[in-house]
């Protein structure tokens, strides 16, 4: 569905926490998630932590869609 999505000009960012399941369908911009079971966050962290890892992979993902790519490209997460 992704690489329908950009052909119509749209750009997408997979957000995925098994990165090479996403270079396999071809995804083109890819952002690592943290686990299965929490991809936006760590249960484990205090509520402050978590909030900074769920913001860092929402950022890294906005600045994904802005950026021009022509192949996969995989996005480090900060």
């Amino acid at each position: 569905m992704v690489k329908e999505i950009e052909k119509s000009g749209i750009p997408v960012v997979h957000i995925c926490t098994v990165v090479p399941i996403s270079l396999t369908v071809g995804a083109n911009r890819i952002v690592p998630a943290i686990a299965i079971p929490h991809p936006f966050g760590n249960p484990a962290l205090c509520a402050e932590d978590e909030m900074k890892v769920r913001k860092n992979i929402v950022v890294t993902a906005l600045n994904a869609l802005t950026t021009e790519v022509t192949e996969q490209t995989v996005f480090d997460v900060k």
